[in-house]
């Protein structure tokens, strides 16, 4: 066999070779560590199972209605997802809770009959079955306000890293580990999910309708327009901060406005009394001696 054929196919055999034993051999001890890493995730599971019943979540979910279930995991979102309440506990404790009210209702309904106390009772239960859902769209408004006050800071400090010369992830990312609060967690989820390969349009429009507040849906907005036509993204930040700020400015003026009128009813009814005892009640005492 000539020379020039055997070094054509040692040149062809010798990398496919080596590409196999790259692939198969090279990646066993990362493949170990893999088989490794899901053997403890698996003994870990088994070891502490979930703290919710599969048979009562699976009888939840039939007794919810699916629109229901999805307005609730949206409420959830909205909340942060708190790590104590997911979304099958919720939809658990909530007909657990109702039942749990009902039953009590009812043994003391037995004792004292009537169709006022029965009314009572239907009433009670059904407000400790959306008990959870007030919990949660408070907690979820709390979080939207403290996302209010902390967004024109944020877009303050990812201006300055834009004109350093920063790109609009580095600048938001660089904004979400210098802040702390729920603005930071959702920018930092935000960034997680274009990391994995999502759109960074759907990233942007399912940051907008977690946090649900006018002001970030449109500067989120505001980017995916500039994104989408080119625009200059430092000259979309500076007017987006500009008029945050200013609306920060006249939400506190309005609240501002609002304390005289809430503090009318207390005055009225609580210290404006007090300070009548106090001050004519020796008067009164001394005419009532006198005219006795």
């Amino acid at each position: 066999m000539p020379i020039i054929v055997i070094g054509s196919i040692a040149a062809i055999v010798i990398p496919i070779t080596y590409l196999t034993w790259s692939f198969v051999g090279a990646d066993r001890s990362t493949r170990r560590s893999i088989e490794r890493n899901l053997g403890l995730a698996q003994a870990t599971q088994k070891a502490s199972p979930s703290s919710v019943p599969e048979a009562l979540t699976a009888a939840a979910r039939r007794l919810t209605s699916k629109r229901y279930t999805a307005w609730l995991d949206q409420k959830l979102a909205g909340a942060g997802r708190p790590k104590a309440w997911p979304l099958n506990r919720v939809l658990v404790v909530k007909p657990l809770l109702a039942l749990a009210t009902f039953a009590f209702g009812l043994l003391v309904v037995l004792k004292q009959p009537g169709i006022q106390s029965f009314l009572i009772l239907i009433a009670a239960t059904a407000l400790l079955y959306f008990v959870p859902d007030i919990l949660l769209n408070n907690t979820a408004q709390k979080r939207r306000s403290a996302m209010q006050i902390a967004l024109p800071n944020m877009l303050d400090q990812m201006l300055i890293s834009v004109e350093a010369g920063i790109g609009f992830e580095g600048a938001m990312d660089r904004a979400a580990q210098n802040s702390t609060g729920p603005l930071a967690d959702e920018f930092v989820r935000t960034l997680q999910d274009i990391q994995v390969g999502r759109a960074r349009r759907d990233a942007y429009l399912d940051l907008s309708q977690r946090a649900a507040f006018p002001e970030l849906r449109s500067f989120v907005r505001s980017i995916v327009q500039a994104d989408q036509y080119g625009i200059a993204i430092a000259n979309v930040l500076r007017a987006q901060a500009m008029e945050m700020r200013l609306k920060r400015r006249q939400r506190a003026e309005e609240h501002a406005m609002k304390i005289p009128v809430k503090i009318l009813f207390p005055l009225v009814f609580s210290i404006l009394p007090a300070l009548f005892v106090i001050i004519l009640g020796p008067t009164v005492m001394n005419i009532v001696k006198v005219f006795s």
